[in-house]
Parts: structure tokens; sequence; C-alpha cells
């Protein structure tokens, strides 16, 4: 496939995060779901630093009531660090002082909670027209697999919108936007989307291919978001408003590509998925690893015999 004119290059994204986190109450109560801690970072940590890895330096956090400790994590911290210096703990200052310097952040509240598709509507103004990435913090996307990187890779030769799609079992399929694909001829891991459904019932899903927390939008999606009415759950569904898209060419805002995902995602999204991640990502630590893998296999072992 030839490459059309050039694109303007991916250098913002958005990271919706003004859920109120319902499902991990009362942990979150008074604390932001996005800063409930996977091993010894808070989860929204590795998202930012997914963006930055993927050259993303200007990140755009929609957020909500009771999201301060957000904008604190990614600040500065003047006494604690004037503190671990005073003591010569340079490793724990440099660990603190990393989340402030991995891109420039910006924040907006979304106000009214009305979806997905809403919250990504509030960062029209701050995007100014350019292609952006939006990233949900609920997926955390290994580093060593760097999904974002390929996603912007096919909008800059494809154009368009590009999401992340991954394979489920299809009895897991009404938990997730579902894709309708078509081969384009640009890769094996790269499909036309056709169709877009919002967490279908099983018998009706086009595919078992399931829409994980990873898009690159062209601005036009704003155009299709204002036309949007409330679907599933009575919110605005960012997968109706890319459904708007996929039927689109190239010169209104379309079409929709999709990267097909077989690299190691861990989901934080319910609380027996978020204790799996954490159990992975210890175990995969150099410096945590070994001595937590032993425990954890003493730990089963001992379980087996009970």
């Amino acid at each position: 496939m030839t490459k059309t004119h050039p694109r303007m290059t991916v250098t913002k994204a958005v990271v919706p995060a003004a859920g109120l986190g319902t499902r991990f109450l009362p942990a979150t109560k008074a604390t932001p779901k996005e800063m409930l801690p996977v091993v010894d970072k808070p989860a929204i940590q590795y998202v930012v630093e997914e963006a930055a890895a993927a050259g993303l330096s200007d990140i755009l956090m929609v957020t909500g009531r009771n999201k301060r400790a957000l904008e604190d994590h990614f600040d500065r911290a003047y006494e604690l660090e004037e503190l671990l210096a005073r003591k010569g703990d340079r490793d724990k200052l440099r660990r603190v002082q990393e989340s402030a310097r991995l891109a420039n952040m910006h924040y907006v509240r979304q106000g009214d909670p009305k979806g997905l598709g809403h919250a990504v509507a509030v960062a029209e103004q701050h995007v100014a027209g350019q292609p952006f990435a939006v990233l949900l913090g609920d997926d955390l996307i290994d580093p060593r697999d760097p999904l974002l990187s390929r996603m912007i890779e096919v909008q800059q030769e494809l154009g368009g919108s590009v999401i992340a799609l991954m394979e489920v079992d299809p009895s897991q399929i009404h938990l997730y936007g579902c894709a309708a694909v078509k081969p384009n001829g640009f890769g094996e891991d790269v499909v036309r989307v056709t169709d877009l459904v919002e967490k279908p019932d099983t018998a009706d899903a086009p595919s078992n291919y399931a829409v994980i927390g990873r898009y690159i939008l062209d601005p036009a999606i704003f155009d299709v978001l204002r036309e949007t009415k409330p679907g599933r759950g009575g919110e605005i569904q960012l997968t109706d408003a890319l459904r708007g898209l996929a039927v689109r060419d190239a010169s209104t805002g379309g079409p929709v590509h999709g990267v097909i995902f077989k690299g190691r995602r861990y989901d934080t999204g319910d609380r027996a998925d978020y204790l799996r991640a954490i159990v992975r990502l210890a175990c995969e630590r150099e410096d945590l690893g070994p001595e937590f893998r032993s425990w954890l296999r003493d730990f089963v072992a001992t379980e087996m015999q009970s």
C-alpha cells in the first residue's frame, strides 16, 4: 500500500481518570482508584510511563472530584526530596522524582460523568486539531510489548483512527466493545474495522476481537461525539462514535484500523484481575521476583495440600 500525504505527528495523549472506582470500595472512598498501588507504583504511573516511552510528551488527564492526589503524584515533592537528599538515599530520591519528569502534565475536569465518549470530548481544546492518543488506566501494557508505538506507526502510515484489539474467549466478549474486521494488506497485525458494538450479547457479537484501552484518534472524532446520543448505560460511548468514523473515507476523518495485540496486558479493572496483575508484575521484577516466586511456590504447594 502506498503512503499518502504526510501525517501530523502524534505528540499528545489523553488519560481519562474521572471514574469513581466503586468496584474497589472502601479503598477508593478517599483514594482515587488510579492511585491504588501495583507493586510499588500507582497504576496510573504505568500508563503515563507507557505514553512517554512512545514519544507522547504532552499528557492531559481528565479528572473529577477527589482526584487531587493524581496531580500531586506527578508534581515535585520538595520537602520529601530534600529529606531524602539529606539522608543520602539516592535510590528513593530518584524514584520520587521520576514521576514528575515523565511528561508535561495537564489537567481538566470532566464535570458531568457522562461516559468515556464525553471524557474524550472534554479534551478537544487541548489537542487543538491534532491526532492524539487515549490511554485507559485499567489496562496496563507491558513495556516489552510496545503496542502504542505500533499504533502510532499505523496511524502515521494509513491515517484515520487506530484502536487496539485483542482476541478473547467468545464467552467474555460481552464485557468489551467488539469489532467487525477485514484484512487491509498492511501487515498481519493490522485490520480494517468495519463495525463496532459496545458490549454485545455473545450470540450477536460480530467477532471475538475485543477493544482494549488504547486508541489513536483523528480529531474528526469530536464532530462525531457531538452528534452521538447516549447509548449503553445512558452514557456517551466512544465505541459508538468510532463506529461513525469507521464508515467514513480519509477526507472526512475515517477510516478506523485495528492493531491486533498478542502481548502482555495486565487488567486492573476488577479486584481479582488487579491481584493477578500485582502477582505477575512482582514475579517479573529483578529485585523482588526471585524471593517472591520462591515464597509463592511454597504458598501454592501448602494450599494444594490443605
